[in-house]
């Protein structure tokens, strides 16, 4: 029996280019890299070009046409799905949006997991910079958004809502697609080509 979503309804806003407040920046263009950080200085749960989150853009009028897919989970324990079709190369930035969508929308950033199948979001690559340790110290905190590559899956704990950015390989996705089922409590939003999820999947969504 479908279950009626608790969180907001993802949209395919991320086809095409778009431009989010902060940056102005679209789909093709180069993803900035996140400055140095200071003990003083909070980390945002994305990357950009100041500490601090920008202001939530203005509502967006609703597309009647352009809706996220979703599916029935298989039993009353599973997560949720969402689809966002996405290219591969957009998969990052549509991952991106939907966090920021959960977290406008009151979700805290601790329940939030993004995971990529295949470049890592720059925010892992930055925290990864200083050193294991602490970008696995800040995943016990479980105090923000945590960003990791499928491949440390197996390491990292489970949360209420799980983002995957289908952005790798053909041959990785059906793989990381299971894990973060595993990982994601109550809803698991995959972003990328809906055919890739699909078969990666196994069945329609």
């Amino acid at each position: 029996m479908p279950l009626i979503p608790e969180e907001p309804q993802i949209h395919e806003s991320v086809q095409g280019p778009r431009a989010t407040p902060a940056t102005g920046r679209t789909a093709s263009t180069p993803r900035p890299v996140p400055g140095p950080r200071t003990a003083a200085m909070p980390r945002p749960g994305r990357p950009g070009p100041g500490p601090a989150r920008p202001a939530p853009p203005a509502p967006r009028p609703q597309s009647t046409s352009a809706r996220p897919q979703e599916a029935p989970p298989e039993n009353r324990s599973a997560p949720q799905l969402q689809v966002i079709p996405a290219a591969a190369d957009g998969a990052l930035d549509a991952a991106d949006e939907a966090v920021d969508l959960l977290l406008d929308s009151g979700r805290a950033p601790g329940d939030i997991l993004v995971l990529t199948t295949g470049e890592q979001h720059p925010w892992a690559t930055h925290e990864l910079s200083f050193g294991e340790a602490a970008y696995w110290a800040q995943h016990e905190a479980g105090d923000d958004v945590f960003f990791a590559g499928t491949a440390a899956a197996g390491r990292v704990k489970p949360r209420p809502v799980v983002i995957i950015a289908v952005n790798g390989a053909d041959d990785d996705a059906a793989n990381a697609l299971s894990a973060a089922r595993r990982c994601a409590g109550a809803l698991l939003i995959v972003c990328g080509d809906p055919q890739r999820i699909n078969a990666a999947l196994g069945a329609g969504v």
